[in-house]
């Protein structure tokens, strides 16, 4: 792959006008969980809600093992003003050698919701994903029936591309059908500069 950067998920630290988005750590709890117990951030998770710090430890401890074995990247997203971790967020389903990644497991506190805060954190990451590591395509997955979700991710510019039906069996028992979105290189310019001006 002949002037490919990509083969190497290191640590890094993203810096944007509102956010920094840092290496996700077991430091960030006590800030994470001041957001992190609302329970409609959960109301679409196929896994049960985080409703105490000890599932919040675990669930971080879980994000660190991915990063470990090296198929996720994970990072809490720092607000700049107040120094607090407000966001949690990763890349997921890593697979350099195909120059394709996905992000997801995404959770905003319910302040920073449909704020520029979001825009600026898809912007951070996929600049990185397509411009450093080079990747050729990024994913977006969420459930069919979550219409916040799939909105948001239609207003990043991805594409739907369709639905993998009972993907996910729910902690409920539903079966969860799974809608895919991904954004290409080749529309990477595009993407990037409507996620600009909504920041802006």
């Amino acid at each position: 792959m002949g002037g490919i950067v990509i083969g190497c998920m290191n640590k890094v630290t993203l810096e944007g006008k509102l956010i920094r988005l840092e290496p996700l750590a077991l430091a960030h709890v006590d800030s994470l969980a001041e957001v992190a117990f609302q329970p409609e951030l959960w109301t679409w998770y196929f896994t049960p809600p985080i409703t105490n710090r000890q599932e919040l430890v675990a669930l971080v401890e879980t994000a660190l093992k991915g990063e470990a074995n090296g198929t996720m990247l994970p990072f809490a997203i720092v607000e700049r003003a107040t120094g607090r971790a407000i966001v949690s967020t990763r890349y997921l389903n890593v697979d350099l050698a195909h120059r394709r990644l996905e992000i997801g497991s995404t959770w905003i506190g319910a302040d920073w919701q449909r704020t520029a805060v979001n825009s600026e954190c898809k912007l951070l990451l996929l600049t990185h994903a397509f411009e450093q590591l080079k990747c050729v395509r990024v994913e977006f997955k969420t459930d069919s029936l979550n219409e916040k979700s799939r909105r948001a991710i239609e207003r990043l510019g991805a594409r739907e591309e369709g639905t993998l039906r009972s993907h996910f069996v729910t902690h409920t028992g539903r079966l969860r059908d799974t809608v895919y979105y991904s954004v290409l290189d080749s529309e990477w310019a595009t993407v990037k500069a409507g996620l600009q001006a909504r920041r802006s």
